[in-house]
């Protein structure tokens, strides 16, 4: 029989990614491109038309990545841009007459059970629970959930606010006192409402801690001095928060100049890294954990997992 290959993209507000496995569960390609669209859409509720071309360029090169590794079952989602967007469900018809590529705009609901999925393979099975938060551009979901293979979500939110919308609705670029403690208060209400509502302090201290998307990447390849921004090698790695509150403050006295040089954060994400690295700070420091894990591993891998059981079936 040949081999079937399966694909996941996941279009989030701020880049765009490819992932392609064999039928026996070898990685074959992973691809990211930053397609930013989100951009500009906290100001207007709409994607701008260079949004919707580099996100239609994108989808259209993984069409022919596909095409190329003979991809016979795939699944896309789209998160928080295309959620909140106007022009949200028209930009994904355009994407289907232009592309060929059929997009599911998820709910939250549904991005936080597959980031889940996802997360909890990097997840220490001596703990009884597991809480996941994945930064992504324009919101970032929090949840906890029982650490088992089947794990079921407990309490989840999903935050308005991420990378991207954060670094423009609060005009931050680089480190600014003021503007810092204005994202941060608007950070910790989300925060200290899913304390409340998860009952979160009776489950932390037999929680995992799971931070996924690639601040946390980025941020664990500074602190282990690797010589550029390795994903691969920073996935499942674990630090203490008070390593990670280091290698922030070290972050956050780089101008603009140096984060767009740095090979670990580099062009794609200067622009919006010290907003990044201020909202993953902030959640961690008000559910006052003492450590957490790096986890490459998100909604893709659901997504692949679930593609290979039903060929599989």
């Amino acid at each position: 029989m040949a081999t079937q290959n399966v694909a996941a993209i996941d279009l989030g507000s701020n880049s765009c990614r490819l992932q392609i496995v064999a039928s026996d569960g070898s990685l074959l390609l992973r691809d990211s491109v930053q397609v930013r669209l989100s951009e500009g859409l906290a100001k207007t509720n709409t994607l701008t038309q260079e949004a919707i071309n580099r996100g239609i360029n994108c989808l259209s090169r993984f069409k022919e990545i596909m095409n190329t590794y003979n991809v016979e079952h795939y699944r896309a989602i789209a998160t928080e841009a295309c959620r909140v967007a106007d022009n949200g469900k028209q930009f994904i018809q355009m994407v289907k007459e232009m592309t060929g590529i059929t997009i599911d705009i998820i709910s939250a609901q549904e991005e936080a059970e597959l980031t889940l999925k996802g997360a909890i393979l990097n997840a220490d099975k001596n703990k009884k629970y597991v809480l996941v938060y994945d930064l992504g551009g324009a919101s970032t979901e929090i949840t906890l959930a029982t650490n088992e293979n089947k794990p079921k979500i407990l309490y989840t939110t999903s935050i308005p606010l991420g990378a991207r919308n954060g670094a423009e609705k609060f005009d931050i670029l680089e480190y600014d006192a003021d503007k810092t403690v204005l994202l941060q208060s608007e950070i910790r209400k989300y925060v200290r409402d899913f304390m409340i509502n998860s009952e979160f302090l009776m489950y932390k201290t037999q929680c995992c801690n799971i931070a996924t998307s690639s601040t946390p990447l980025r941020l664990f390849s500074i602190a282990k001095n690797t010589e550029q921004y390795c994903k691969e090698y920073a996935d499942g790695l674990k630090l203490s928060t008070k390593e990670i509150d280091s290698v922030i403050a070290d972050v956050l006295k780089m101008n603009y100049a140096e984060l767009y040089a740095s090979p670990h954060i580099g062009a794609n994400r200067a622009e919006i890294f010290i907003a990044a690295c201020i909202i993953f700070q902030t959640i961690y420091q008000t559910l006052e954990l003492d450590d957490l894990t790096a986890s490459l591993k998100s909604a893709q891998e659901a997504i692949i997992n679930e593609l290979r059981q039903q060929w599989q079936n």
